[in-house]
């Protein structure tokens, strides 16, 4: 059982390369339109030894990875203390619902000419935009998680001498609201890394992944381009395998109480 589990995605993937491989040879057959997958390993690992002109993956991916931590931190830190604080409070609510919706379904792309002008071309404009991408899931899910909390709870605890709201919110609400809170985390990080490309487009840095896709394709490098775009793609599959390691290590008292 476990062996099939583990190729069942190796089958898929192989398939899904043989398919991409004889897309490109019998129909585009085009080195500057698209690369086939065979071409797209060889620069990938190029791209990481350092054996492609001009680009180097690494630090790329470090470069990457530092706009990421400053975006998502400051949205995770803002994100569940205002959901923490909206899903407590009624009246925090009902005050920053018009706001919060009112900017929520702004693209993060569409803050880029504005956070130019404010932020210039830095590293924190780079992070700004990521946190606008971030910090929408985690505060909604943490502000359903805290709303969500099932009253029982809370007169158990205030019977048992949990009187002070702080005492409750720590003890009870917290906890409690876990579930959502990982959730918003993990849709939020995947939000984050996403943005990073719209993030590094602008040129904060003469590095990174999505700095160096736009410049792969002023040199119509499409198997430069395709193969950040795995690297992407890979260290997106790692962030959330770790986010999700994390929530099996603090949410371990719901095994077998839920079906995932």
């Amino acid at each position: 059982m476990k062996s099939k589990k583990i190729m069942v995605p190796i089958i898929s993937l192989i398939a899904f390369f043989c398919l991409w491989e004889a897309y490109y040879w019998l129909i585009i057959r085009n080195p500057l339109l698209l690369a086939p997958p065979s071409k797209v390993f060889v620069t990938f690992f190029e791209l990481l030894t350092g054996g492609y002109p001009r680009f180097f993956m690494p630090l790329d991916i470090l470069y990457s990875l530092f706009h990421y931590a400053i975006g998502f931190s400051l949205a995770l830190a803002v994100g569940f203390s205002v959901g923490l604080i909206t899903g407590w409070f009624k009246l925090a609510d009902q005050l920053s619902y018009p706001i919060i919706e009112l900017i929520r379904p702004i693209p993060p792309i569409a803050w880029i000419p504005l956070t130019i002008l404010l932020l210039k071309l830095t590293h924190t404009a780079a992070g700004f935009i990521i946190f606008i991408g971030a910090v929408f899931p985690i505060l909604l899910n943490t502000r359903h998680g805290v709303a969500s909390v099932e009253v029982r709870y809370l007169e158990v605890a205030m019977t048992l001498g949990a009187t002070k709201s702080s005492t409750l919110i720590r003890k009870v609400v917290i906890p409690a609201a876990l579930p959502s809170v990982m959730t918003g985390l993990r849709v939020g990080s995947g939000i984050a890394w996403m943005c990073v490309v719209a993030a590094e487009l602008f040129g904060v840095a003469p590095y990174g992944l999505g700095y160096q896709i736009e410049m792969a394709r002023l040199y119509h490098a499409p198997d430069v381009v395709i193969a950040y775009m795995l690297a992407i793609g890979i260290l997106g599959l790692i962030l959330d395998r770790i986010y999700k390691a994390i929530e099996n290590k603090i949410l371990a008292w719901r095994a077998g109480l839920v079906i995932a």
